[in-house]
């Protein structure tokens, strides 16, 4: 997928995330791990790697628990 969509679509998620109770980072986690297909969570990683640049801090603390 596309760097801009990736990034997009994990806004969103934590976006949601930060509205709920609890740990938004862990629950960010969670959902990429059980609903991205391992290419998707891999490629998100790699984006961080290189930077992250347009990522949420919570999403890049999500990462680092995959």
């Amino acid at each position: 997928m596309s760097p801009d969509k990736m990034v997009h679509m994990a806004n969103q998620i934590a976006t949601f995330f930060d509205s709920q109770p609890g740990e938004a980072a862990e629950k960010i986690a969670d959902h990429i791990r059980d609903f991205w297909e391992p290419r998707m969570r891999e490629q998100l990683l790699g984006y961080i790697r290189e930077g992250g640049d347009g990522l949420k801090p919570v999403v890049q603390e999500a990462a680092k628990r995959l």
